[in-house]
């Protein structure tokens, strides 16, 4: 059989592709506004500071990581074990749930700090199962030669997702401040059908089956003892989480930039802009030499952006900076994506799927409470410049104690494992 041009071409792709798109649109959107409706909770209702407000926007990051924290090993044993679509659909219902009581408070104007908290929790348990069920499911239904691509297709739905999730969930709050929730719901509920019509996966497994503690174990082992594989991880983890803006972008849109929650849905789209022209580009072109080095430029090119960013008092000037902040970190995530799926056997997807989205939940999560606690301390201003040089910092060393990460030079399985064993 003749192997497709494209992933786009491949029936069940198209499926996956448009259910990713629709649940992060729906998600990203709900997000967005569940954090700007927090800090206007506390501040209006609590009567709250913009330091004590700011900080709750740091608790609402730790609200969301304490059940990814828990369930990560749950989940990724999930993916392995279970037919990956019913794990993604089961968690898109969670998310769907969490969208249908947003709704219904916000419409009520019956929304307190606690509900929001839990609020946040039940979507964190949502994220924890659909991450790596979701991340599994690609390299099962495209052929190798095709996944980086697939990747930085997919990559694209994310990123588009992200960029009119927010931006048209902020300007429909604007004119009806429980409508967007309610899109989120029925868009969550299409998503899980549509990850149903994807063929049965199961992960291929080799030998007798472990006893699921022990799948849990090995699965942790195994990340810890592939340095190239700990060091991907780990340089995402401890960058984004110094570098994290986006836990104090309310406070830069209601108190510093003064342009509301329509520039709040802008600034949390532009990111996602900029990272949706890369992968789109990355489609066509994707990057095939010295990916490892270019990989570590682009987390240090973060961190210095997130510095302009913090100084900016121009609204279109903080646009453009998010923007090449989006796009620098898709260069980031597309090779790291693509060197972690590839590098990992099939029947360990699913854990270290769920593994690395733990780290990345963990940079964006406990970001936000670092971003958020610094914003007591600092100011928003003073804690963003001291994330973004962290995060440079961070890089240095990572490029210095996992070389491991420079000598990546290709996406070729075989020659990858060549060359960071070398």
């Amino acid at each position: 059989m003749t192997q497709p041009a494209s992933p786009l071409r491949i029936p069940d792709y198209r499926r996956y592709w448009l259910a990713r798109f629709m649940a992060v649109f729906a998600t990203m959107s709900m997000v967005v506004l569940l954090g700007y409706q927090l800090y206007e909770v506390a501040r209006e209702d609590y009567g709250m500071s913009v330091a004590e407000a700011s900080f709750q926007l740091g608790l609402l990051g730790l609200a969301q990581f304490i059940p990814l924290f828990l369930l990560t090993p749950v989940a990724g044993l999930a993916a392995d074990r279970f037919d990956r679509r019913h794990v993604a659909a089961f968690a898109n219902g969670i998310d769907g749930c969490v969208a249908v009581v947003l709704a219904a408070t916000t419409w009520a104007d019956a929304l307190t700090l606690p509900l929001l908290f839990i609020l946040a929790a039940a979507h964190g348990t949502a994220r924890v199962f659909v991450g790596p069920s979701m991340s599994a499911i690609a390299p099962n239904i495209v052929p190798p030669a095709l996944l980086p691509r697939a990747i930085a297709l997919s990559s694209i739905a994310w990123q588009t997702a992200s960029v009119a999730g927010p931006a048209v969930g902020g300007l429909v709050y604007a004119e009806v401040i429980w409508l967007p929730h309610a899109i989120s719901a029925a868009m969550l509920l299409m998503a899980g059908v549509l990850i149903l019509t994807v063929r049965p996966i199961r992960a291929r497994h080799e030998g007798p089956p472990l006893k699921p503690v022990r799948q849990m174990i090995e699965g942790l082992i195994y990340v810890w003892r592939e340095r190239f594989l700990l060091g991907c991880i780990t340089l995402d983890l401890f960058a984004v989480l110094l570098a994290g803006a986006t836990a104090l972008l309310p406070v830069f849109a209601r108190d510093i930039l003064f342009v509301g929650p329509e520039g709040l849905g802008l600034m949390r789209a532009a990111p996602a802009l900029g990272a949706a022209s890369v992968a789109l580009i990355l489609s066509f072109r994707p990057l095939e030499r010295e990916v490892g080095v270019k990989m570590l430029w682009a987390v240090a090119a973060f961190g210095a952006l997130t510095i302009a960013f913090a100084y900016s008092r121009s609204f279109a000037l903080s646009l453009a900076i998010l923007s090449m902040m989006g796009a620098v970190d898709m260069v980031s995530v597309f090779i790291r994506s693509s060197l972690v799926q590839l590098f990992t056997p099939d029947d360990k997807r699913g854990r270290v799927s769920a593994i690395s989205g733990l780290a990345i939940s963990a940079s964006n999560e406990l970001g936000e409470m670092q971003s958020g606690l610094a914003a007591a301390l600092l100011g928003a201003t003073g804690a963003v410049v001291f994330g973004g040089a962290g995060a440079i910092v961070v890089t240095l060393v990572w490029a210095w104690y996992f070389p491991e990460l420079r000598r990546a030079r290709s996406f070729e399985p075989q020659a990858l494992k060549r060359e960071v064993s070398t």
